[in-house]
This record gives structure tokens, sequence and C-alpha cells, in this order.
């Protein structure tokens, strides 16, 4: 099903929009955690024209040197944004999202509500970036396992074709949002413990439906086999996967080595850790071994990636720079 608009006003005609690092950038849920992250990274990145919008209670609080000002529908369809980056909860995405487009602006969005929506892309720009640009006013940023998942996974499926995938993964609380990373602080660390704290249909977590059916989306593989184990880990940032897969043509250690020593964004290492991804920009990889338990030879391997930086916010602010290099905001 596609996504419509058409109970919202027209969206708003830019007749010169703004380019590059002179956006207008709206950064919505300014005050999270990944909203902390995505503000640091557009100021690093020279970025000139942002603005933090979080909910009521935070209006007027100060974050990264702004003024929080509230995300209203009224503020975001204003007109005066180029470009709106969502890390908010799926209620009030489905709620704000379609005002901030109906304004003009190109809506980047962290939550699950538009994923798998029919006619909206999921994007990981070193997977499928050329998905992005067919938007129609929304783009969905993947979860914050599913991308470096995708990113390890591309290189070896244009190789040798992936024919199925099995993983863990050891989620941070950060993953969970800043309320989560307060209790972790004050825990104490005899009571650290795993985590499961995701809807439960009796058979999966949804976190594992959805990596499965967002790694199937994201790659263009609607068939493909894929079975996750999720668990939460006392781990402040990082998320870390144990991986196997299978190729329909066999891989050597060696190959996918080299396979994702050339692979953008991916660096290979001995052994990669939460701690050693966290504040890095790439997905770390490592433990490249063959899968002695595959009968027609697969991998095993084990990877780590930041989840607030490209696991969420780097991953949405690399969207944005890719429609900027490929055609201005569109109009």
């Amino acid at each position: 099903m596609t996504t419509s608009f058409a109970t919202s006003a027209p969206r708003r005609s830019r007749h010169n929009p703004r380019v590059g690092r002179d956006q207008a950038i709206g950064v919505v849920g300014a005050t999270g955690a990944v909203g902390r992250v995505t503000l640091g990274l557009l100021r690093e990145r020279g970025y000139r024209n942002v603005r933090a919008f979080a909910s009521a209670r935070s209006a007027g609080a100060e974050v990264d040197g702004l003024t929080v000002e509230e995300a209203t529908p009224d503020a975001l369809a204003a007109g005066d944004l180029d470009l709106c980056l969502f890390s908010v909860g799926t209620a009030a995405s489905r709620e704000l999202v379609p005002h901030a487009v109906r304004g003009g602006a190109v809506a980047i969005d962290k939550s699950s509500a538009y994923r798998l929506q029919d006619g909206i892309p999921l994007v990981v720009p070193e997977v499928n970036g050329e998905r992005a640009l067919e938007h129609e006013g929304i783009i969905a940023n993947p979860n914050c396992s599913s991308i470096p998942l995708t990113c390890v996974l591309k290189p070896l499926h244009e190789t040798a074709g992936v024919a199925r995938v099995r993983l863990s993964t050891y989620q941070a609380a950060s993953g969970a949002g800043a309320d989560r990373m307060e209790r972790l602080r004050a825990q104490l660390p005899a009571d650290g413990d795993l985590e499961m704290d995701w809807e439960f249909d009796g058979e999966e977590f949804d976190e594992e439906t959805k990596l499965r059916a967002e790694t199937r989306k994201i790659l263009e593989l609607p068939e493909l086999p894929l079975s996750a184990t999720c668990v939460r880990v006392p781990v402040m940032v990082g998320h870390a996967e144990s991986v196997w897969i299978e190729t329909v043509e066999p891989l050597s250690p060696d190959q996918v080595r080299e396979l994702l020593a050339a692979a953008p964004s991916v660096r290979v290492e001995d052994f990669p850790t939460p701690r050693g991804a966290a504040g890095e920009n790439e997905v770390l990889v490592g433990r490249i071994r063959a899968d002695r338990a595959a009968e027609g030879g697969g991998i095993a391997l084990f990877l780590a990636c930041d989840n607030l930086r490209k696991g969420a916010a780097l991953n949405a602010i690399q969207i944005a720079e890719l429609l900027a290099a490929r055609r201005p905001v569109p109009a």
C-alpha cells in the first residue's frame, strides 16, 4: 500500500531550496540519546542552520548550544525547514512527520512507523542509497541492528549470493533511549543481566521480526531466510552481533576479509567489541572464520557498531548528504 497524504494540505513548493551545509535542518527529538548525537554530528560536519525540536516538557531547554523549540504540527509545517531528522517514538512520528512533509521538508525518520510501508524507501546509503532518490517526502532510517548487518551482507551477496542468515544481537542500553541509559548508570555492576524488553508474540520479539523484515527490504531479498535472537546487555553504547552466513557460492574466510576490508563504512579487526565501536563511524567486523556446522559451507563473524552513530544519527545524516549530492532537496 502506498502511503498517501491526501488528508493533508499539498506540500509547499520551494523554488530556490537551500542545499548542502546551508540547508535548514530540524532535529526532532533533540533531547534524546539519538537526537543529541545528531546535533553533535551536524555541528562537526559544518552544518550552520540547525534547529532543535522536542516535546513541550523540553521546550526552552538548551542542548548543544541551541534553544529547544516545541515540536508542534504548526511549527513543523511552517515552511522554513528543508530537512527534518526525526528520532522520536513511533506514535509521535506518525503524528508529526506528515506535517513536516506538508511544509515542504524531506523527513528522515528513525522510528519504525514508516520502515515497512510500500512506497517509502528504507535506506542504508552504502547498501541501497539509490532508493533514497525515489522518496516522496519520507525516507525511513532502519533499525540500529539492521544497518550494520546489511553493510556486511551487501558485499557478500554481490559476490556470492546470500542464501541464509542466522544471528544473535547484543544490544546496548542506549538503544532503548536516554531513560534506559540513566537506569544503567544507577545500577550496580553486580546487578547487570540480560534483558529482553521488546514486545513478545509468543514466538518472537518484535525486534527479531523487524530485523528480518528490514534486512529483506534493504537488500531486496524478500524471501531471505533469516533467524535472529535479540537481547539487551548492560553496555551503555555499542551493539554487537554474532552472525552465521550461508552463501550460494562458497567463500573462504580470506575472501570474506578482502571483500569486507574494501566495503564502505566497514573496518576489519581481529576482535571487535562494543567499547571499541563506541564513538566510531564504521562497522567493526572480525572473528571471520568458516562455519563448521554449515553443510554447504558458510561463514561466521562478529560485528560491533555504535548504535547511536552509524546505527542511527550518522545514517540519517548520510542519507541527507546523499540527497544533497545527487540533487537539491525536492520542492
